[in-house]
This record gives structure tokens, C-alpha cells and sequence, in this order.
């Protein structure tokens, strides 16, 4: 009985329950300090997201400056990242290297978004081909679609000798309001290359209501200007939403 009280005292002090910090797999994780009851998920659970494009693009907006992008395709249904940092790099044609850009991109649930740069400033230098890749693997999480009830109802594009523009009509059809949504807008060619894009806010579209007197309380008009123009080449437009991703238990 007295050893058996020392073992358990001894054991008791010494003894850490499995913590999701800790290090180690233990518990019921199926990871090191990820899966099971931990709220941080295990990466190689998931698919890593596609970099589209052969990479990255670029659209010269003015002499010397350059919008960058990026398209990226989250691949899993219901998994989240946010803050995920990559980098952008320029070369010009003998592949010296002109200039580096750092960001931080949200992968929302099974969509599509973008990594975007504008007015990258290049001097005098002439940018042949851009390279983008992540510097980190994606911290997922449990998540879900939250933009479902947010479409798209109206694209205008309008072009004149000096200037571009475009309008994106956004309605909200469900019952509480949407807030902080970026909005962002690929311009493609006949041959269905993205030829521009852009990005912009709406800091908070309403929700639908029954009265039908403010019934257009609930949309919005995302609006995209460029100092330039594309001689009637734009031919579709690809609008991409992204919000902050909400977190599932």
C-alpha cells in the first residue's frame, strides 16, 4: 500500500496531461498538436491550393508602375485559411531579378480568389515574367461558405480614350447584412486570357427586406477604374469575393 501511494504521488507530479501545445502526438490527435480535439487541423488532411495562370500576371497601368496577380483555387469544401504569406518576384527578359513583393492572401472555403499587387513601381525596367509561390504552408481550419446568399447581378464595362472602368452589382438575398466583402475583377480576352484586374472593398452590403420601399438597400456597386485602355479586347469578367472566413466547430 505505501509503495503503491509513492508510485501514485510520484506520478501525479511528474505526469503532464496531452496538451494540443505540447509538441508530441498524444491524445487523440492525429497529428503533432493538430487533429482530434485540437482546434488547429492537420495540413496533410487537406489539398494544397492550386496556383493557377502558370503562376502570376502583370498589366502595366502607367509608365513604370504594374498591377500583379495571381489566381488561386482553394480545392477543399470545408477548410479555411487566412494571413497565408507568399511572395511575388519580377524578372525582366535576361531573368535578373527587378523586384520582390510580400503579402498575405485568405483562402476562403472551395472558392477562388486572388493574390493582387497594384502599382508595383519598376522604374525605368521592363518586367518579362513574374513567379508567385506561398512562404508557408496554409494554417487550415473548419469552415464553411458564407457568401451563398451574396450574387452577382449586373457587370458594366466601359471604355474611353484614356480610361477604363467597370461596375459590379452586387445583391444581398439574405437576412442579415454582409460586412468588409473584397471584391475582385479578372478581365479576360476571346482567348480567354486575364488580360486585367483589380481589387476593391464594400464596408457593408444590408439584407433583404420585406418592404418595398428600400428594397435596394440590399446592393451594392463595386467600382474598378485603370488609366488605361484595352481597345475593346475585354470580352468576359470574372468577379471573385472574398470576406473573412467564418470559424466551424
Amino acid at each position: 500500500m505505501f509503495t503503491v501511494i509513492v508510485v501514485t504521488t510520484v506520478f501525479s507530479f511528474f505526469y503532464e496531461s496531452p496538451t494540443c501545445f505540447d509538441g508530441d502526438k498524444n491524445g487523440d490527435e492525429q497529428g503533432i498538436d493538430c487533429g482530434g480535439s485540437c482546434v488547429k487541423l492537420c495540413q496533410n488532411a487537406f489539398l494544397s491550393p492550386k496556383i493557377m495562370w502558370g503562376g502570376a500576371k502583370f498589366e502595366k497601368v502607367t509608365e513604370g508602375l504594374y498591377n500583379f496577380a495571381s489566381y488561386i483555387a482553394n480545392p477543399n469544401t470545408d477548410v479555411a485559411a487566412i494571413d497565408v504569406p507568399y511572395k511575388f518576384a519580377l524578372f525582366d527578359s535576361k531573368g535578373i531579378l527587378i523586384t520582390e513583393r510580400k503579402g498575405f492572401i485568405t483562402l476562403p472555403a472551395h472558392r477562388n480568389t486572388l493574390a493582387f499587387e497594384p502599382a508595383v513601381n519598376v522604374g525605368k525596367r521592363i518586367p518579362a515574367k513574374a513567379i508567385f509561390e506561398f512562404t508557408a504552408v496554409p494554417e487550415w481550419f473548419k469552415s464553411h461558405d458564407t457568401l451563398g446568399n451574396l450574387a452577382i447581378v449586373d457587370k458594366k464595362y466601359y471604355e474611353d480614350d484614356n480610361n477604363s472602368s467597370l461596375e459590379v452589382t452586387l445583391e444581398n438575398r439574405g437576412l442579415i447584412p454582409y460586412n468588409d466583402i473584397i471584391v475582385y475583377a479578372v478581365l479576360y480576352d476571346s482567348g480567354n486570357n486575364a488580360i486585367g484586374f483589380s481589387r476593391t472593398k464594400i464596408d457593408t452590403i444590408g439584407p433583404k427586406t420585406e418592404s418595398s420601399a428600400d428594397w435596394q438597400n440590399n446592393r451594392e456597386i463595386a467600382s474598378f477604374t485603370w488609366p488605361i485602355v484595352r481597345q475593346g479586347k475585354v470580352v468576359s469578367i470574372e468577379v471573385l469575393l472574398t470576406n473573412n472566413p467564418a470559424r466551424d466547430k
